[in-house]
């Protein structure tokens, strides 16, 4: 995959998770009622995607520029062992 390969689908990836957080509160301003069919679908559907990336096992296999929260290897990297200190 190409440079621009990726950051057009990290860009893509990046459009639809925030879309998909931001749509109730887009709705709710926009004075569309969320009792409509299209929009309760929009709603869920963003809802559902929100819910599923931010499962521990979708963060795991998502790549480390999307993940939400930091991996386990990334917060031993970044341990102060400037101290000297023992256990």
């Amino acid at each position: 995959m190409t440079d621009a390969t990726r950051r057009t689908v990290r860009t893509l990836v990046q459009t639809a998770v925030a879309l998909a957080v931001l749509l109730p509160a887009i709705i709710d301003a926009s004075g569309i009622p969320s009792t409509l069919p299209w929009v309760a679908a929009a709603l869920a559907v963003a809802g559902g995607l929100s819910r599923v990336m931010a499962l521990p096992g979708v963060q795991a296999l998502m790549p480390s520029w999307l993940r939400t929260e930091p991996s386990r290897d990334d917060e031993l990297r970044t341990l102060d062992r400037t101290d000297g200190g023992g256990v």
